[in-house]
């Protein structure tokens, strides 16, 4: 009887120890993280880098001078090292942003998933996952010049080598070829978990040969063959309307509102304003979308002074729109397509349509994004400033200056958009510790524990210094 009694006693207990053992186990949260919210994480780091107004990581309206500061003056004046704005980007593309599309990928391509869901999902998924990472390598590329690529995301590769910028980007066009490829139309993709699409696979198709028509037109002055079997293969099938924005919904509470919102009214600062150089161009033509893009000041829009202190109080303001919480964030619009195609057919690519036609509909495309009608659109295409025919210059000057209005508020493609096209002439202020930026210079990181690379890099561009023009701006 004793022995059955021990028996009992230890069988009791090591019950006891298992149940213990449970209650270590976090039962509300997975075990693993699933691809999909590896890509939501990814695709909302992105968006958040590419559109915010934080000084320490985006400056791009500074530069391209859309906003000036108020009180703070070091980013209107092109400092980019006080803040390591370099190094800040870099991490955050190359860590937030492809890391995690990276194991997204590699969690997708390991996941099995229902016998009710088509093959063609799972292959949508990793299709758009890659299309996200391409993205983000030419926004690098686009950003530094020659870049770690080949052996990025490495982690046996802690040093990696820098490999030839367009050598990278004409891999890229490749790689978004075969992406393309993949998508199948017929069947979804991500629901939910995509912010821009909520999974809608023909607007990824749309919004990838819209990428594919900005790179060939990047590096239409290197390899103009390259450029042309690009752009004119992506043409017919970009996007085509304001309702295929490649565009992040956000939401009217943290930490998931747009990170304008963050930076201009939940902060509490006032540290910009609009700059003299947007707000007299728009005063002049009588452009409809002011009322879309600043605040009034007695009646009239005030630009302030680029470069210099300025008094919050004494200029028009960003406007109520831009600063909404769920205002949303995009990468990539009808009007720029417009203008890319432009671009192209007054280089001689037949992408059908004149240089005239696309410039039209992308100024058309702008001011019914922002709220004007078509009725603003005819009577601002009618002034002899813009119509194509009498506005002053040449091809680059006309498509460049219209760029510039309508990328307003998205500040790296209107700097990709001015390198490239020279336009418009802009000065750099007064008191700017260096001329106006053409790349970043590389991460302090990289220079430190990346040495021989880094320098390597740096000596194949020609040079690690903000006005060291990269490959794809020759002129």
């Amino acid at each position: 009887m004793k022995k059955i009694y021990l028996v009992l006693t230890v069988f009791i207990m090591l019950a006891s120890c298992g149940k213990l053992e449970d209650l270590n186990k976090n039962t509300k949260d997975p075990a693993t993280v699933s691809g999909e919210s590896l890509f939501t994480s990814a695709q909302k780091n992105l968006v958040d880098q590419m559109v915010n107004s934080n000084v320490n990581t985006n400056i791009y309206r500074l530069i391209m001078q859309y906003w000036c500061e108020t009180t703070y003056t070091d980013e209107s004046n092109y400092d980019l090292d006080t803040r390591t704005i370099p190094d800040n980007h870099w991490d955050i593309l190359y860590r937030d942003v492809l890391k995690d599309l990276d194991e997204s990928a590699k969690v997708i391509g390991n996941t099995t998933y229902l016998p009710s869901e088509s093959p063609s999902v799972k292959k949508n998924k990793l299709a758009i996952v890659e299309i996200m990472s391409i993205y983000t390598y030419s926004v690098l590329v686009e950003t530094f010049g020659n870049i770690p690529y080949s052996e990025a995301l490495n982690l046996s590769k802690p040093t990696p080598v820098y490999d030839d910028g367009l050598t990278v980007y004409k891999a890229l066009i490749e790689r978004l070829n075969t992406a393309i490829g993949n998508l199948d139309q017929e069947n979804g993709s991500f629901d939910i978990a995509d912010n821009m699409f909520q999974g809608d696979v023909s607007k990824w198709y749309s919004f990838a040969n819209s990428l594919k028509l900005r790179m060939g037109i990047a590096i239409a002055d290197a390899d103009a063959v390259a450029a042309k079997a690009a752009v004119e293969s992506a043409a017919s099938k970009v996007i085509s309307s304001n309702s295929q924005n490649a565009s992040m919904v956000y939401l009217s509470a943290s930490p998931n509102y747009n990170p304008v919102y963050a930076d201009l009214v939940a902060s509490g600062r006032h540290d910009f304003i609009p700059t003299s150089t947007i707000v007299d161009v728009m005063n002049t033509w009588e452009d409809p979308r002011r009322a879309f893009y600043f605040t009034m000041l007695d009646g009239a829009y005030v630009g302030g002074e680029n470069g210099a202190s300025n008094d919050f109080t004494a200029y028009s303001h960003v406007s109520d729109r831009i600063q909404l919480a769920t205002f949303e964030g995009t990468l990539f619009d009808y009007a720029e397509t417009e203008f890319l195609l432009a671009e192209a057919a007054a280089r001689g690519f037949n992408v059908g349509g004149t240089a005239e036609e696309h410039y039209n509909l992308g100024i058309r495309a702008s001011i019914e994004y922002w709220g004007g009608t078509t009725a603003d659109a005819d009577t601002y295409l009618a002034k002899s400033e813009v119509a194509y025919e009498t506005a002053a210059g040449d091809w680059k000057q006309k498509i460049g200056m219209q760029a510039w209005l309508a990328l307003y508020n998205r500040g790296f493609e209107a700097w990709t958009s001015y390198r490239r096209l020279d336009y418009p002439q802009l000065v750099a202020p007064a008191d700017a510790v260096s001329p106006l930026p053409l790349r970043f210079t590389y991460p302090i990181n990289e220079q430190t524990l990346n040495g021989a690379n880094y320098e390597s890099a740096s000596t194949a561009i020609g040079g690690d210094a903000v006005d060291t023009k990269l490959f794809f701006d020759k002129f």
